[in-house]
């Protein structure tokens, strides 16, 4: 199946009951590794939240939700590498278990600037939790990764809460782009 979204074709990657299984197989991990503690889930927005809603349904130990929002795209397919900072952390995190929720772990290097700004505050401990990891992609080490729902290519994705000009996050499924717009 394909789609069109402004002047990309994307076609299938995933489908949502593929997702909705590892969503499910991710919970039980978080579960059976957070048992008897309280973490703190932290969605990274505005990526994450479809993922985020799916897992957090999944959790049934003790927990918060919270949310941050950090960009390095501008509105493009691929990075800036400039991190900019648009809702910063609004609670204590010290001595607190944070699970950091990505739709997409690429570059990183976004993710290692929350990372950085969250270890400042001295949590019991950190862990990312990520539905799309592009390992080829990595710029920056990235060691608290710990849950990852799908390992895909260097491709660029659209669907289930990832955009193209912020076009595409209510796809329930995951496409990747075919093709490339031509440069005038």
């Amino acid at each position: 199946m394909k789609i069109e979204i402004e002047d990309k074709e994307f076609d299938l990657l995933l489908e949502y009951d593929q997702i909705k299984k590892r969503t499910r197989f991710l919970g039980i991990q978080l579960n059976v590794d957070y048992e008897n503690r309280v973490p703190i889930f932290l969605g990274v927005l505005n990526g994450s939240f479809i993922f985020m809603a799916d897992l957090v349904k999944q959790i049934n130990i003790s927990s918060e939700i919270s949310f941050v929002k950090v960009s390095s795209y501008n509105g493009s397919d691929t990075s800036s590498g400039v991190v900019k900072e648009v809702i910063g952390l609004d609670l204590n995190l010290k001595n607190r278990d944070v699970i950091i929720v990505e739709d997409i772990v690429d570059t990183g290097i976004t993710l290692r600037y929350l990372l950085d700004k969250v270890n400042e505050q001295e949590p019991a401990s950190v862990s990312v939790c990520t539905l799309l990891l592009k390992p080829q992609s990595l710029k920056v080490d990235i060691e608290e990764i710990g849950y990852v729902g799908f390992e895909i290519q260097n491709e660029f994705v659209v669907g289930y809460g990832l955009d193209y000009k912020g076009l595409g996050r209510n796809l329930t499924d995951i496409y990747r782009a075919i093709s490339i717009p031509s440069e005038t």
